[in-house]
């Protein structure tokens, strides 16, 4: 009888840590790809779906949308859609993606990045519903969200619904940050008068695109948002439970994008790297004229909260900087919470150009590079006036000033606490 209560307690003990591994493993967040599967594709059923996505469309499992729509009842997949980098992922950033057929389905692939980066009414034809599934980063420049309001605008020229697949916003739904977009500065690195960082789901600022009429002023599409369950706006990447799908070669990971947004536009100037071409994209600040020892010291006397930089040296394996040393400083965030991300870009711009004013990172940047630094950024001003030298205190009260109206324009379109 004690051996026999001794094995029941040994098998609840047991099946108590095969629960709690389970409960680890399931993501506490389902995208929409996951909600709309679980209410039996009822939104596209007997519809004829044309697929907007790339290789960050997957449910919480990692099934391909791709192959879950394709695979759905009722429904028929008969056209996909393929932003920057294409459908698979199979393309570097800035490449020109070429129409194709699908080798694993046999559904025509339409380019967004070649020709055109709208839809056309050819493309279109025979497609009853639009599907957008893809996984943004949060910040203005980063293209997908500019394909995302152009598939729209085309979607209500043609009369056609429009759905969004929703999904987390990797830097939390609350972070807030950087300049506004100048209406001169649009393009289609900055569609939207939005700040850098905008602290919102892919579906939340479809909304906003929507309501607010920036694809013109005229047009609004027929939109349905599939939200997710379980998300919070307070959730970084790791809290949602969900595996993170490079959304592009230098984002291999999502904590990956809290460095973009600290040193991504500086990569714009070409006079200084960031990492790129080296085994920390986004990582590092650095260039073969630096002494990283002085802009460690320089960056970490401004005492900026939840960052540390350290001296690093290193070569970049791209093949035009295979042989050169860099030395410069590593990012190593301390506190994710309370570091500022626009404060830490402004003050490495600010470093640059103090530490190091005989290599001015911004009068040995081609006059190209400047222009689309400019558009990156959304404005002219903040060059104007680190170079003219305007402090980072300053330029960040008047960047908090320029955001509030968005602010109170966001609060309408939110979709989650």
């Amino acid at each position: 009888m004690q051996i026999r209560i001794r094995s029941l307690a040994l098998i609840s003990c047991l099946l108590f840590v095969q629960y709690s591994i389970d409960a680890m493993i399931q993501p506490h967040v389902k995208p929409g790809i996951d909600v709309l599967r679980d209410h039996q594709f009822d939104l596209l059923k007997g519809k004829r779906v044309g697929l907007v996505t790339n290789p960050t469309g997957v449910t919480a499992d990692l099934e391909p949308s791709i192959d879950v729509l394709a695979n759905a009842p009722g429904i028929q997949l008969v056209a996909l859609y393929a932003p920057e980098h294409g459908v698979r992922g199979d393309n570097d950033a800035g490449k020109y993606v070429e129409s194709y057929l699908d080798k694993r389905t046999g559904i025509p692939v339409y380019s967004l990045y070649g020709k055109t980066r709208k839809p056309t009414k050819e493309m279109l034809q025979g497609v009853d519903v639009l599907v957008y599934d893809i996984q943004d980063i949060g910040l203005r420049s980063y293209t997908y969200i500019s394909t995302l309001g152009l598939v729209m605008q085309a979607a209500a020229e043609n009369g056609i619904p429009f759905v969004v697949l929703d999904r987390p916003d990797p830097l939390t739904g609350i972070r807030v940050e950087g300049p506004m977009l100048e209406p001169r500065y649009k393009s289609f690195v900055g569609a939207y008068p939005i700040p850098y960082v905008y602290g919102m789901t892919v579906g939340e600022l479809a909304q906003m695109i929507n309501g607010e009429m920036w694809m013109n002023d005229t047009v609004q599409c027929e939109l349905t948002v599939v939200p997710m369950e379980g998300w919070k706006r307070t959730m970084w990447w790791d809290e949602t439970g969900l595996s993170w799908v490079p959304s592009s070669p230098n984002i291999p990971h999502a904590s990956t994008t809290m460095f973009a947004a600290m040193t991504g536009v500086l990569g714009e100037l070409g006079t200084a790297n960031q990492g790129i071409g080296y085994t920390l994209p986004f990582e590092l600040v650095g260039a073969p004229w630096a002494d990283g020892a002085a802009l460690a010291q320089y960056l970490n006397s401004k005492e900026l909260k939840g960052i540390f930089f350290r001296p690093i040296s290193y070569r970049p394996t791209t093949a035009d900087s295979i042989s050169i040393r860099y030395e410069g400083v590593q990012l190593h965030v301390l506190d994710r919470d309370k570091v500022n991300l626009t404060q830490v870009e402004l003050s490495i711009l600010d470093a640059l150009v103090h530490v190091f004013p005989e290599y001015n990172i911004f009068f040995r940047a081609k006059p190209d590079r400047l222009e689309m630094f400019d558009k990156v950024l959304g404005t002219f001003e903040i060059r104007r006036q680190l170079m003219n030298g305007i402090s980072v205190d300053e330029l960040l009260r008047t960047i908090d000033q320029q955001r509030a109206l968005f602010m109170i324009k966001r609060e309408k379109y939110l979709l989650y606490n």
